[in-house]
């Protein structure tokens, strides 16, 4: 009964560190966001946009310039936190340390990039979090937490629950390197089936394998910065072998129209479609995605597109793609475009 309720004040202690965490941080992106004349209320809705919303907005605005790595971050935590709350999840203490010093770590660097303040100016550094154990990788973690997952399942073991709950926290961690950190069953069921399969961690979890991390300073003053390395994770074909295939939500990843794409870039919609038509943006499958409900078909776009056209605005001549791109009347022969770089030009 000890052990029970020991096992219980565990796992509140791990919601609560999660869920603290998470909500600093999207009170902090608004507040970044805000500070740089970003709105952060949903008329539609009638209240404040979530966490997600704020994340896309913040790698957006250039006054908070959340990277990559950052945003890997961050959507790694929120995920960790949804599935504390909302299912029966396995978090150990070196996997929560890590990821509550790297956000520590990260809140202080938006605080000075957005606001020129340190967090020790408002927190003694003896709140922060701190371990008896030295820190490790979060490469080794995810080693000896896979190791651990493959000795659960185990025949004879009778611990498949507990193997579930530590393959959700590896799946949610998989948000470091991969946009959909939403965890669903049947991935875990994908996941278990492959380690029972006797597949190697890399072709269970291949997210994984892109991340890294970086250590600096000691005690109090430890920074924790987790990144990705390494070649991108490919797609598997329906007919190809893949142990854990995430279930991505296509909506969340093209979800700008033709429409947000101009007013976000500060162009008209047909200048847009010319800077797209230049830079081969509808032919990049990383960037373009068509939408089909039934006979209709409703394009969209990623957050790649986005920050293609909005970069190449930095050095473009956009007069000159939009004399060389814009609409051309009936029977008319397409012109030629000479600025650098025109995909139709390459094709």
């Amino acid at each position: 009964m000890t052990a029970a309720f020991n096992a219980v004040d565990e796992e509140g202690r791990t919601s609560s560190v999660l869920l603290s965490l998470q909500h600093s941080f999207e009170m902090l992106l608004k507040a970044a966001l805000v500070h740089n004349n970003v709105p952060v209320f949903d008329k539609n809705l009638g209240r404040s946009i979530g966490f997600e919303k704020c994340l896309q907005l913040a790698r957006q605005e250039k006054g908070v310039k959340l990277t990559e790595a950052e945003a890997g971050t961050l959507r790694a935590i929120d995920a960790l936190r949804d599935d504390e709350q909302h299912w029966f999840n396995s978090v150990s203490e070196p996997i929560l340390f890590i990821h509550a010093r790297a956000g520590v770590t990260l809140f202080d660097d938006l605080l000075l990039r957005v606001f020129d303040e340190r967090l020790a100016d408002s927190l003694p550094v003896r709140v922060l979090p701190i371990s008896t154990e030295p820190p490790m990788g979060l490469e080794i973690l995810i080693d000896q937490e896979f190791r651990q997952i493959r000795d659960l399942l185990q025949p004879g073991r009778r611990a498949r629950n507990e193997a579930r709950a530590r393959i959700r926290t590896l799946l949610a961690i998989e948000g470091h390197a991969s946009e959909e950190s939403l965890v669903s069953e049947k991935d875990v069921d994908r996941v278990e089936n492959g380690i029972a399969e006797g597949k190697p961690r890399g072709s269970v979890f291949p997210a994984l394998e892109q991340i890294s991390t970086d250590f600096s300073g000691e005690g109090p003053t430890l920074a924790v910065r987790i990144d990705k390395k390494g070649p991108p994770v490919k797609f598997a074909a329906d007919d190809q072998d893949a142990a854990a295939i995430r279930q991505i939500d296509l909506q969340k990843t093209f979800h700008w129209s033709a429409t947000d794409l101009a007013n976000k870039l500060g162009l008209s919609l047909p200048k847009s479609i010319a800077l797209r038509q230049h830079l081969g943006v509808d032919m990049d499958q990383k960037c373009y995605y068509v939408f089909e409900m039934g006979s209709q078909k409703h394009p969209r776009f990623s957050d790649n597109a986005l920050t293609r056209m909005r970069d190449s605005l930095k050095s473009i001549d956009m007069d000159n793609v939009w004399a060389a791109h814009k609409p051309l009347g009936r029977g008319k022969t397409p012109r030629q475009c000479s600025v650098e770089g025109c995909a139709r030009s390459e094709g």
